[in-house]
């Protein structure tokens, strides 16, 4: 399995904020802009969280393994992977929704002194902070899934690379 780059979702998210900005700009002159939902923020936020728990436990797990504790439960390779999977998804996700909303909240920032307009842009910026917290906790998940490096195994690659 490949590793979450911080450039791919840099590039996601600056494509999408840049085409919703656009976009924004766009439908603002045919008519009105659609607006950024109040659950944007807090969906992203509970996805962050379940994210980060994930992570928390089975790092713990782990550890315990580790310290050969005789009440540690192990940790199934194959939810491993899923958990790693389900985290590179949900950065894939947040980086492009982020970017989405990042976009459309500084198109928002034009017309701020309009209550509304000005509503909307708090939850986009809501939103991008909390897509940046799935992004940052599907990192920890991957870096916390993370085999170790096998110094026997990896030294004759090393040195072929």
């Amino acid at each position: 399995m490949r590793e979450l780059r911080i450039r791919t979702l840099a590039g996601v998210f600056v494509v999408a904020g840049v085409l919703s900005w656009a976009g924004a700009r766009l439908w603002n002159s045919i008519g009105t802009l659609p607006s950024v939902p109040l659950a944007a923020p807090i969906v992203l936020a509970v996805i962050a969280v379940v994210l980060l728990a994930t992570a928390l436990s089975i790092r713990a797990r782990l550890k315990a393994q580790r310290e050969r504790r005789p009440e540690a439960k192990g940790v199934d390779p194959l939810m491993a992977a899923r958990a790693v999977v389900f985290g590179q998804a949900s950065a894939l996700v947040a980086a492009l929704v982020a970017g989405m909303y990042g976009g459309t909240g500084v198109f928002l920032l034009e017309s701020l002194d309009i209550p509304a307009r000005r509503d909307q842009a708090i939850y986009a910026g809501f939103s991008v902070l909390a897509g940046i917290g799935v992004i940052a906790a599907a990192i920890f998940l991957e870096r916390v899934c993370k085999l170790p490096e096998d110094d026997d195994d990896n030294s004759g690659a090393a040195s072929a690379a």
